[in-house]
């Protein structure tokens, strides 16, 4: 099992650099960006292929986990957190849902596109609603979490108020 972990991973890593090369992410951002593809995409596998969720809620709780990363690190290294996002969502992405959609289509099996279809659709809503979901936390939380992580944690100095003289 773990090595079949690390092979996921793995994958999803160099995926996730693969895409971000093409959505000219920035060079330094390349590593994290692929620590959130590869760490979103085994949260999914661990949830669907070893505790027995079904593929949308699996699909849901990866991606509203990646969604949750990218605003970390984004808070974390002084970026948008859709640096680490466009990349980071990539292996969640029901790409092949849409090709056997398509394919199935051609060759005139219309209950089995119908049936690839739905599982699409119903992923990529999977997607947005997490991201909506995550979106709506307030960016103080995340922002006193990205700060931590990153070792920054600011310290707040008390205004200080001029004596009043009477």
């Amino acid at each position: 099992m773990m090595v079949d972990a690390l092979i996921q991973f793995v994958a999803a890593f160099f995926g996730t650099i693969a895409f971000s090369v093409i959505f000219f992410v920035p060079r330094e951002h390349y590593l994290g960006c692929g620590m959130i593809g590869g760490l979103g995409w085994l949260f999914y596998w661990c949830l669907t292929a070893h505790l027995g969720l079904s593929y949308l809620g699996g699909t849901f709780f990866a991606a509203v986990f990646v969604v949750l990363l990218s605003r970390i690190c984004g808070v974390a290294v002084k970026c948008p957190a859709t640096v680490f996002l466009s990349p980071g969502i990539f292996p969640l992405v029901p790409g092949v849902g849409i090709y056997w959609t398509v394919y199935s289509m051609i060759i005139g099996e219309m209950e089995q596109s119908s049936s690839y279809g739905r599982q699409t659709i119903g992923t990529a809503i999977a997607i947005v609603l997490a991201i909506i979901f995550v979106f709506e936390i307030p960016q103080p939380w995340i922002g006193a979490i990205g700060r931590k992580v990153a070792g920054k944690e600011r310290k707040r100095k008390e205004k200080e108020l001029p004596d009043e003289e009477e």
